[in-house]
């Protein structure tokens, strides 16, 4: 299969965090013939847009980087919005995209797919072998039905659609809110607030003890570009029809307790981390097996500690901030 490095490539979610990251590594490497569509002109949750949207633009490449995401609340304070409008968009477009004879598309996943108990780090065979996360399985059952989408239409009409699965991701464009966002993001703005209110404690959900992998979303974006430039026959030698998505991340974790601190240090926050026991942990390790990914070339570049530092700075210009 041919696909032109100068063909049409539209980007589901360009304004998301990992959507805009994916816009801005394509253009790096001169890939300018960028589709893009916000969500007042086009709602992929509504199948009639997305058909009219496929039909009357010619496109080459499809990045699925469009989803509902939060963290830990939001996910338990609205899991039919989550498993709704997940499903929906995935459905929308990756069916659409076929009927108009796009033939490769990255669908990107989530690392919550895998079961809530599964062994680490977690192999992508882990797929389907035992009970997810509760506190996020309705955004984990819509994730794998992407990906089981994505191979469905490989087997049946012979296209060529993959799937990435990435750890936590965080950086430029994240959702900086206390309650709803994902750890990274929640913990940036509320440090910053109670340094900025002199707050003499910051309480944090759970324990502390999980452990969790954090991969820097410019990353990420090199890593989609990367897997989706692969020649065919190379994606295919190291998977599976059935189990044909590979893991992103950077094979190194650390205990939300230590998260926090390091953050807290480089916001300047001098009180308490307190962790309030009484609140869900969520999964208690989610480390990545990256085998996949490294035999194929790639690695992240940026350290935990100097990608946390640019987090932070893009949060102090950043338009997202829950003031």
């Amino acid at each position: 299969m041919s696909i032109s490095h100068d063909g049409r490539i539209y980007v589901a979610g360009h304004r998301g965090m990992v959507g805009s990251a994916i816009v801005r590594e394509l253009q790096s490497r001169g890939r300018n013939n960028i589709v893009t569509r916000t969500h007042t002109e086009l709602d992929l949750t509504q199948q009639d847009q997305v058909r009219d949207f496929f039909e009357s633009e010619p496109i080459e490449q499809v990045y699925m980087a469009a989803a509902k995401v939060g963290g830990i609340q939001a996910n338990n304070s609205f899991p039919a919005e989550f498993i709704y409008e997940n499903l929906m968009v995935e459905a929308n477009v990756i069916h659409q995209a076929w009927r108009a004879g796009v033939k490769k598309l990255l669908f990107l996943g989530s690392s919550c797919i895998y079961p809530r108990l599964a062994p680490q780090p977690m192999e992508e065979h882990a797929l389907l072998t035992g009970v997810l996360e509760p506190t996020n399985e309705p955004y984990a059952i819509a994730k794998i039905a992407g990906v089981k989408l994505c191979e469905s239409y490989n087997r049946q009409y012979g296209v060529d659609y993959r799937s990435v699965m990435p750890t936590n991701l965080y950086g430029p464009g994240d959702n900086y809110h206390p309650e709803n966002g994902h750890v990274i993001p929640a913990l940036i703005q509320r440090f910053h607030e109670a340094k900025a209110t002199g707050a003499a404690k910051v309480v944090i959900w759970g324990s502390g003890k999980p452990m969790r992998e954090f991969l820097y979303v410019e990353d990420m974006a090199r890593a989609c570009v990367h897997v989706m430039d692969l020649d065919q026959t190379i994606y295919a030698s190291l998977t599976e029809t059935m189990l044909s998505h590979i893991n992103v991340g950077t094979g190194e974790d650390l205990p939300i307790h230590d998260l926090a601190q390091l953050i807290g240090a480089i916001v300047g926050f001098s009180g308490t981390i307190v962790f309030d026991t009484s609140k869900p942990d969520g999964t208690p390790r989610k480390l990545m097996d990256v085998t996949r990914l490294k035999s194929l070339g790639w690695k992240p570049a940026m350290p935990l500690s100097e990608g946390l530092k640019l987090a932070y700075r893009d949060f102090l210009t950043s338009d997202r901030r829950k003031n």
